[in-house]
């Protein structure tokens, strides 16, 4: 093998050509994706997509508009690249707003990933082959299409992986920076990206021939940037610079005392993620990735694919530790944070690659095999119904999707713009978006002392003519013991698994 750094002009201009050519490739398969799930509807099934979406409009829309709306629990960069689109009513209320900018991550990621592997391996085939099995994957097609954090935290882990080993081939400072911007974009996405900065120092310090631990030093010093900067916005916000772990909207909070599989029990925790990465992968390119990793060995290109080993190493600990479970069908009869698999995807991706390693070279024009083995399973069984992130995202909003969906066509009917809504916290937004109601028009958590005086007094602090709220929560509790009583339900929305929706208008003075 020759080293990427060494190659004559022809070469580096063909390397140039077949990068363009894979992200011209990947922009049009993900917006032939994109529109199919945006025409189907499923953009802001997940609840959680909804959410990020309704954050990024409240930095610009809202009673309190501006840099508080970031939140502390959510990490800040999806929220950021949606802003630029999300302020178009239409591109909120479809979904598209957050499904650009995604999207532009997912041919990031992939491109990056090509680059990596072609640089790791000195294989443009093998490359093809990572590029391919990522791509090509419906769990990360979807995730690629909607608001969610999965996808820009891949981009960013695919920039840090590309610049470690270009690091390794060149020698070239300039690898190291684009290795510390990476690695902030992944810690501004994910709390994954916190875990990696370590491995991420040690393996530039490894790399280099000279001035190993100042890269050490240096690189985690300024990887750490962007951990320290959150816990500061933290604090800044709340007084608890850990607000984001164990605030009253952390994992830890929402979790409480209950226990789940894994929690305190490393067998557990790993049977369930194991499961989770098998179905966001699906199990050709797991048995792919697994004979990967021993060809890798053999020819001493393992270190990415152990780096990429970490991540889902630390959703196994997050299990174990972190009141993070996860629940497969197949173990719990639900679907809950089964997505964190898609970690999986990228690892038996790159690792596939490095069977084309070991093949006669007579055969390395067969490469595309490889990426047909790895979606055999979505072949044979096309269903969406076999799409775990989907599946995920259908079964836990049937409900939600059925009260946000009657409510947002009754106020589309019956609201004035102007007359203000105060709203019930998480969820019940998303009401609004699908109406096209603007966030400043409503009162809600996100804004802060204004949100409290109201939904403590409604009776004093009513400044909106209308009300919505899920029964039993804080808001409707209060409006029910108020004195006078200041508004009267008209109209009751139910659903199976949720509390009933209740839509209040104030009385007349």
């Amino acid at each position: 093998m020759t080293n990427s750094a060494a190659l004559p002009p022809s070469s580096r201009v063909r390397g140039l050509l077949e990068a363009a050519l894979v992200a011209v490739l990947l922009s049009a398969l993900i917006a032939a994706a994109a529109w199919w799930f945006f025409a189907n509807g499923y953009i802001l099934y997940y609840g959680d997509a909804q959410a990020h979406l309704n954050l990024s409009r409240a930095i610009i829309d809202s009673k309190t508009p501006g840099y508080d709306q970031l939140g502390t629990v959510w990490l800040p960069l999806l929220h950021i690249i949606c802003v630029p689109l999300v302020g178009n009513d239409w591109l909120w209320s479809t979904g598209l707003a957050g499904t650009i900018p995604v999207a532009v991550c997912f041919v990031v990621a992939g491109t990056f990933f090509f680059l990596a592997a072609r640089e790791a391996y000195l294989s443009s085939a093998a490359a093809a082959v990572v590029a391919c099995c990522f791509a090509l994957n419906p769990n990360i097609l979807y995730l690629a299409s909607i608001p969610m954090t999965e996808v820009v935290f891949l981009a960013a882990l695919s920039l840090l992986l590309f610049a470690a080993v270009r690091f390794r081939n060149t020698q070239n400072g300039a690898w190291i920076a684009l290795g510390i911007a990476g690695s902030w974009l992944m810690s501004l996405t994910r709390y994954d990206g916190w875990f990696l900065i370590p491995f991420a120092a040690l393996w530039f310090a490894l790399n280099s021939r000279r001035r190993r631990l100042s890269i050490l030093i240096l690189f985690g010093a300024l990887a750490s940037l962007a951990p320290f900067y959150w816990a500061a916005h933290n604090w800044w916000e709340t007084s608890n610079p850990l607000d984001f772990y164990n605030g009253p909207y952390s994992a830890v909070a929402i979790q409480g005392s209950r226990t789940y599989p894994g929690y305190h029990d490393w067998k557990l925790a790993l049977k369930y993620y194991s499961l989770a990465g098998e179905l966001c992968a699906g199990p050709a390119l797991i048995a792919l990735g697994a004979i990967g990793v021993l060809c890798a060995a053999a020819k001493r290109s393992l270190t990415p694919v152990l780096f990429l080993f970490l991540t889902p190493a630390f959703y196994v600990w997050s299990i174990h530790s972190s009141k993070t479970p996860i629940f497969v069908p197949q173990l719990w009869n639900s679907y809950y944070n089964t997505r964190y698999g898609i970690a999986v995807v990228a690892l038996g991706a790159f690792a596939a690659g490095a069977v084309t390693l070991v093949v006669p070279k007579r055969l390395a024009r067969y490469w595309f095999i490889l990426p047909l083995v790895a979606i055999l399973p979505w072949l044979a069984h096309p269903s969406r119904q076999n799409w775990i992130c989907w599946k995920e995202s259908q079964v836990n909003s049937v409900s939600r999707r059925a009260w946000t969906y009657a409510a947002a066509d009754f106020l589309r009917l019956n609201y004035s713009p102007g007359q203000g809504i105060l709203a019930s916290s998480g969820d019940v937004t998303g009401i609004f978006c699908r109406a096209r109601i603007h966030l400043s028009e409503t009162i809600n958590i996100g804004n802060g002392p204004l949100w409290l005086a109201a939904s403590t007094c409604p009776q004093i602090f009513h400044p909106g003519f209308w009300a919505v709220t899920q029964n039993g929560d804080r808001l409707d509790k209060a409006i029910q013991a108020s004195r006078p009583p200041v508004y009267n339900v008209v109209d009751e929305i139910r659903s199976k698994d949720d509390p009933a929706l209740k839509i209040h208008c104030r009385n007349q003075p």
